[in-house]
């Protein structure tokens, strides 16, 4: 999946590392995965978000990616380009982060944005580059 998700990054002005990261938290990479939330393909998109994001075909790869890299950048630019609220919003949803004014107390959204991180920082260090402790998403507004 590295040529869409080179497209998606650049395109939407996030870290491949980053969609990489989510990709590997949501659906190990599997792009037929379905979980019992209904979220499905690689970045386990919900069907709200397939409508809201405009995604036609969810389990194509690339729609899927697509889909999933623009709710990313909405929500980068939402919360000012913090990763952490970023990745919680991504989990927990806009709203969560909103209404507890950072990462949610949901055990389960704890653990996805420490997950994340992680890989986030996996990631990183593989493609050469150095695993700092980025806060700020580039080009957030």
């Amino acid at each position: 999946y590295d040529a869409i998700i080179n497209e998606a990054a650049g395109r939407f002005a996030l870290p491949t590392a980053l969609i990489r990261a989510i990709i590997k938290a949501e659906s190990d990479y599997d792009p037929r995965v379905v979980s019992c939330a209904g979220a499905r393909g690689l970045m386990q998109l919900m069907p709200e978000v397939e409508r809201d994001q405009q995604v036609a075909h969810v389990f194509d790869p690339r729609d899927n990616i697509l889909g999933g890299s623009r709710l990313l950048r909405t929500l980068a630019n939402r919360f000012r380009g913090d990763l952490m609220l970023t990745i919680a919003g991504y989990h927990a949803g806009a709203g969560a982060v909103t209404r507890y004014g950072g990462v949610p107390p949901y055990a389960t959204t704890q653990a996805y944005v420490r997950a994340v991180l992680r890989n986030y920082r996996a990631y990183r260090e593989a493609a050469g580059q150095r695993a700092r402790a980025l806060r700020r998403l580039p080009g957030s507004r």
